[in-house]
């Protein structure tokens, strides 16, 4: 079990705390570190990374290596594991949430370490994973026995989240390629561009996850009974992310047939103004001339010159658009 210093008579900003003893779940009540230190069999605790007490208490808490407190402690961001001393340690991302929602849209750092009988989970913001972990513990009642049903429920909770979220996402996208399909409805193409972004962090932040898995199969000191879990996360991880990669091909090609359609609303106006312009050059032309202040014009005297020059538009204009409908080109094929 974890060991404090008895010189530490300041506990650390606890979220919450989970005692197991054989499977079962006892929640221990607020801003303590234990409530069967003696008995339970597992431990685990998810602690607030942004108190300063906090940090201070993990930096001088004896029972786990160095580098495990120091990757509790660090700044860096980036998905990563690291193994010493039978503890695994690991930074993984989650989409964060706020008080009333819970996709706010970023993506958040957990930070965990796992020993023998003891799983430390801390974050600087709030992340929605930790709140699954503990409503599978309270309302399903999902037992944790050791270190690799820890690890099993923390990478199944993160990837449950991103999942729902991404799956949502997807059932909007089936909505824009109806509308897209839909001629009387509008398509707005800034809504794709922000399913796309959101897509993307998905992937990336799923890939990643995937990549480290795949490392800790590989790593030689990875403690043995975790291996299983490991191999069954890794590939849980990557039927996920492929999933990502498929949505951002049903997205890739939704952003085709939209630019395509797009484009053919473009040549089709274009296509209108140029007959427009064809039609109306000849009268333009016969106005232009007849509007010229100069001595000598024609019909300037006579009370039908204006007339006259109406009707020469016309039949100018009229002319033209005979001869484009002869030539076949006021058809857009």
């Amino acid at each position: 079990m974890l060991q404090v210093p008895s010189a530490m008579l300041i506990e650390p900003s606890v979220i919450w705390t989970i005692d197991f003893d054989r499977g079962q779940a006892s929640i221990c009540p607020p801003d303590t570190i234990g409530c069967r230190a003696e008995t339970g069999d597992f431990r685990w605790l998810h602690l607030d990374l942004v108190d300063q007490v906090t940090r201070s208490w993990i930096a001088a808490a004896e029972g786990i290596p160095d580098e495990m407190r120091a990757l509790l402690l660090g700044t860096e961001h980036h998905q990563r594991f690291q193994v010493a001393d039978g503890y695994l340690g690991c930074v993984l991302h989650d989409v964060e949430r706020d008080f009333d929602r819970f996709d706010t849209e970023r993506t958040g750092v957990l930070r965990f370490v796992l020993g023998p009988h003891l799983m430390i989970t801390a974050r600087h913001t709030p992340i929605h994973s930790a709140d699954l972990v503990r409503r599978h513990v309270e309302r399903d009642g999902v037992p944790v026995r050791n270190a690799a049903d820890a690890l099993n429920l923390l990478a199944s909770s993160i990837v449950e989240n991103v999942t729902t979220l991404a799956r949502e996402q997807g059932r909007i996208i089936e909505v824009l390629e109806d509308d897209l399909l839909d001629e009387r409805k509008s398509f707005d193409h800034r809504r794709l561009i922000q399913f796309r972004r959101r897509v993307v962090q998905f992937h990336r932040l799923l890939s990643g996850m995937r990549s480290v898995f795949h490392r800790m199969e590989q790593d030689s000191d990875m403690p043995e009974p975790l291996r299983p879990t490991i191999e069954k996360l890794a590939q849980q991880v990557g039927s996920v992310d492929d999933e990502m990669l498929s949505f951002q091909s049903q997205l890739r090609l939704l952003r085709e047939e939209a630019d395509l359609q797009a484009s053919q609303r473009t040549n089709q106006n274009l296509y209108l103004l140029s007959i427009l312009s064809a039609v109306l050059l000849p009268a333009t032309l016969v106005t232009g001339f007849f509007g010229m202040n100069t001595g000598g014009l024609p019909l300037a005297h006579g009370g039908v010159g204006t007339f006259i020059a109406g009707l020469v538009a016309v039949l100018a204009s009229a002319f033209v658009y005979a001869l484009l409908r002869a030539m076949g080109l006021d058809r857009h094929n």
